[in-house]
């Protein structure tokens, strides 16, 4: 990999680490207990994704209004 690449690899690296961390404390704030022992995980995660999708629609929405070209996948 080029060293531009490594940088950015690093740098995505750190910041997931940042969030990670960040999101992980919020959670026992708010939730408590081991995630490890919760039962219904399979259908906390299924909920998160059902969210993830509809932030990111909501979100291509967003830019494609404000005039943002985002490209297709059939241009790669």
């Amino acid at each position: 990999m080029t060293e531009v690449q490594e940088h950015h690899l690093r740098t995505v690296k750190e910041r997931f680490a940042e969030l990670v961390d960040k999101k992980y404390r919020a959670g026992q704030v708010e939730h408590g207990g081991n995630l490890w022992q919760k039962n219904g995980l399979i259908d906390f995660t299924i909920e998160e994704a059902i969210d993830q999708v509809v932030y990111l629609l909501t979100l291509k929405e967003q830019l494609e209004k404000a005039g943002i070209e985002l490209g297709t996948v059939d241009e790669v």
